[in-house]
């Protein structure tokens, strides 16, 4: 059997790989993950069908999309774990409020590394509740938005106009739901 640490740590392989039944190993019933507020409404969904949402959210604009880790922690209920999220987005990154579209980041092709703290409440069933402390503006500054670079800039205003990032949102949001539907389907 798994420790409870190691489900914790799992869930980062989901992340990377959107693996269907490591996710249901590891996600509780009533998994609850708070950073889905900026992502697609699926990955609000409890237990593991959120958890692949999310996957297929971060994988949708990241390639090599990895969480090493640096350390980690156990104290019987909660698993604190340090990482960096690595990757090169190589198409748009759409972050929502609201379950809606709020900024959609064109492909820039470029490498982030930045680093993550993150909180798993873990239960007899399996990890049940996931917070972060992320450097969103480490991330944001690697990408060229913040401050923005003039290509970046053109690119948004670009996707605005063309409603390339209306197409993106709605893409990656379908991805989402289908990654999703896989637990209710397999």
């Amino acid at each position: 059997m798994r420790s409870e640490l190691q489900q914790a740590l799992d869930i980062f392989h989901v992340l990377e790989s959107g693996d269907v039944a490591l996710a249901r190993r590891t996600a509780a019933p009533n998994f609850r993950n708070r950073e889905a507020a900026v992502a697609p409404r699926a990955c609000s969904i409890p237990g593991a069908g959120g958890l692949l949402a999310s996957s297929a959210w971060m994988r949708g604009a990241f390639d090599e999309l990895t969480f090493p880790i640096v350390g980690s922690a156990f104290d019987g209920e909660h698993a604190w774990i340090r990482l960096r999220m690595q990757g090169i987005q190589r198409r748009p990154f759409v972050q929502f409020r609201n379950g809606q579209p709020d900024r959609v980041m064109p492909a820039t092709g470029r490498r982030i590394n930045f680093e993550q703290i993150h909180v798993l409440r873990v239960g007899p069933e399996g990890v049940t509740g996931h917070e972060a402390v992320r450097d969103d503006v480490t991330m944001l500054q690697q990408l060229g938005a913040f401050p923005p670079s003039p290509s970046v800039m053109l690119g948004m205003l670009n996707g605005k106009v063309t409603g390339a990032a209306r197409r993106a949102a709605r893409d990656v949001s379908k991805a989402a739901d289908v990654a999703a539907a896989q637990v209710r389907t397999a």
